[in-house]
């Protein structure tokens, strides 16, 4: 028999009930996943990859979600313990690893070390990731492009004061004017869903700035009354009190040297101070001096800034460097490069009385407009010994106010400080001592201690309406530039330059029968950088003879071979060495089978 179950049993009834009670709970448990993302906090990242406990190679991420946009990028100058190196760009290993997140490079301004780099970041990144920046940076940056020869460039976005760029699915950007020591300078203000923060760039607050384009301040201040839940400003100049002079007084300091200048006058400046040069333009024209420019920096920025406007320059003004001999000495200007004593700059040339076109001699007074950079001070210096050794009058920021900084000293960090009114700070931009400063000043005025904080490169800077605080770290650092090569060069290379530059070199040539393992010839040794040879033939024999007994050890031994041979040598001619000379010498076997 076959039974059907009527409709609506009590099975049926207890199925239905067990099912609903199912739903409800699935029901449930998607109500709880909504509220639970609805309550979930926003957050958004700060991630220096640059610029925080050096001075140089700036760069910044901002990250939010899947998204990230790129604040500067810039190279760092290589300090006396890195030998041979040409530039120290950032780590871009985590940039690379999330290069698909990348929305866009926003530039503050035109210094190197904000865009030094750009070039190499866009041999890991997509080619159409655009570049936001004034018109000035956009032209700098291109220049760079042009000198890689890199042809499939990013797209170049120009901007102004204010502009705001919507970029991605959640970043909202805004340039503001900021007066530095370069023009078309902003600070950038990054908004997203999670909060907002604004990055001062390099800044000084110039009342009369030589093109009249002063700071925006009503802006930062507007933007200071909706909340800034982060700022991270420039330290560079946080040790120094008062405030920073304004640039036209640099130009009055120029006249004074200008009016007692009786013979020529060679002037080093940055290349990008554009500021700085249009005002030795003016004063040279008004006392009739010609001006020749030497330098490759300075002569690409010539070309550059007076295309575009940027220099106002007399037709008949700028003349080649070859016919300075021709003109009369009170005549005329030499425009250089070199402020900070690098060894092939113009005026380190000059110095040294090896310049192809004109010698240093006296009569001549030397302007060096500019301070140097942490680490150059003994290559500054050097110059300076020079130039007075042939009997120049030297002018230097010590003697005369012909510099001054492009960065704000004390009271204008607190002037930033009150106008932007932000709820945390970042010190960025300066090594930690300068760090450290610019964090006493914003206690000063009002920051909870609880509210800054001190960061380093690598860090990760969580940003949420809860508050600020450092979150974990990415992979950060240094990769130098030494030539064509691009971070081919270690810790462990820079060590055997150091060696080598401290010590020399000491090369042990043998020449080795492949079948027999015979020494057929040597060990012969050349000596480089570590002892001059006419003085050392008793040591050379001395190491000879100790190679040679331990080579008859391991001959005896059946060992012979070329690595133990390399060992042997590499052991014997070091202990021998350093208990006759107390020296480290490199020791580089070769060895020849034949």
């Amino acid at each position: 028999m076959i039974f059907k179950r009527k409709k609506n049993s009590s099975f049926d009834l207890k199925e239905k009930k067990g099912t609903e009670k199912l739903e409800n709970k699935k029901e449930i448990v998607v109500k709880k996943e909504v509220v639970k993302e609805a309550t979930k906090e926003e957050k958004m990242y700060v991630i220096p990859l640059g610029g925080l406990d050096e001075v140089g190679k700036n760069m910044s991420l901002v990250q939010y979600r899947d998204e990230i946009i790129i604040i500067d990028c810039g190279l760092g100058f290589p300090g006396e313990g890195l030998l041979g190196i040409d530039a120290v760009i950032p780590d871009f290993s985590y940039v690379e690893n999330n290069k698909n997140k990348i929305k866009g490079l926003f530039v503050t301004h035109g210094h190197e070390d904000h865009i030094g780099a750009i070039p190499y970041l866009y041999q890991k990144i997509d080619k159409e990731v655009s570049i936001f920046s004034g018109k000035l940076t956009l032209a700098l940056i291109e220049s760079k492009f042009e000198n890689f020869k890199i042809k499939d460039m990013p797209k170049l976005r120009e901007v102004k004061n204010r502009s705001k760029v919507k970029i991605g699915k959640y970043f909202n950007v805004e340039f503001i004017r900021i007066t530095h020591s370069i023009a078309d300078s902003y600070a950038i203000h990054v908004t997203t869903p999670a909060g907002n923060v604004l990055f001062t760039g390099d800044f000084k607050i110039d009342f009369t700035p030589v093109d009249g384009q002063s700071s925006d301040l009503a802006r930062f201040a507007q933007i200071g009354e909706k909340g800034v839940d982060l700022l991270l400003s420039d330290s560079t100049n946080a040790e120094a009190e008062g405030f920073t002079p304004s640039e036209k007084t640099v130009g009055e300091a120029f006249q004074i040297e200008f009016a007692k200048a009786k013979g020529r006058i060679i002037i080093a400046a940055f290349a990008s101070h554009i500021h700085r040069l249009q005002q030795i333009i003016e004063i040279s024209e008004s006392y009739g001096r010609k001006i020749a420019v030497d330098g490759r920096s300075l002569v690409k920025v010539f070309e550059i800034a007076s295309n575009m406007g940027y220099l106002k320059i007399k037709k008949d003004t700028i003349i080649p460097l070859s016919e300075v001999d021709n003109q009369k000495d009170n005549k005329v200007v030499i425009l250089c490069t070199g402020t900070q004593g690098e060894p092939m700059a113009s005026l380190s040339r000059i110095a040294s009385n090896i310049h192809k076109h004109t010698r240093v001699k006296e009569g001549d007074t030397v302007i060096i407009s500019a301070t140097p950079i942490p680490g150059n001070e003994k290559a500054v210096s050097k110059n300076i010994n020079n130039l007075l050794k042939y009997e120049a009058e030297v002018i230097f920021k010590k003697v005369a106010g012909i510099h001054v900084s492009g960065h704000g000293s004390k009271i204008e960090q607190e002037l930033m400080f009150n106008l932007v009114k932000p709820k945390y700070f970042i010190p960025v931009h300066g090594e930690y001592k300068m760090l450290k400063a610019h964090i006493d000043t914003a206690l000063k005025v009002g920051i909870p201690k609880a509210n800054t904080l001190l960061a380093l490169n690598g860090n990760k800077i969580e940003i949420a309406k809860s508050g600020v605080k450092l979150k974990g770290k990415v992979s950060a650092g240094a990769t130098f530039i030494d030539g064509l090569g691009v971070g081919d060069i270690g810790q462990t290379v820079l060590r055997d330059r150091q060696q080598l530059s401290q010590d020399g070199v000491i090369i042990v040539g043998f020449t080795l029968d492949k079948l027999t393992k015979k020494i057929l010839s040597g060990p012969e040794i050349i000596t480089r950088g570590f002892t001059y040879s006419k003085e050392s033939d008793e040591l050379i024999k001395g190491v000879i003879e100790h190679i040679n007994l331990k080579l008859e050890k391991i001959e005896r031994e059946g060992l012979m071979d070329w690595q133990p041979i390399k060992n042997i040598t590499k052991e014997a001619v070091a202990k021998y060495v350093y208990s006759k000379t107390k020296r480290n010498p490199v020791i580089l076997p070769i060895i020849l089978e034949v």
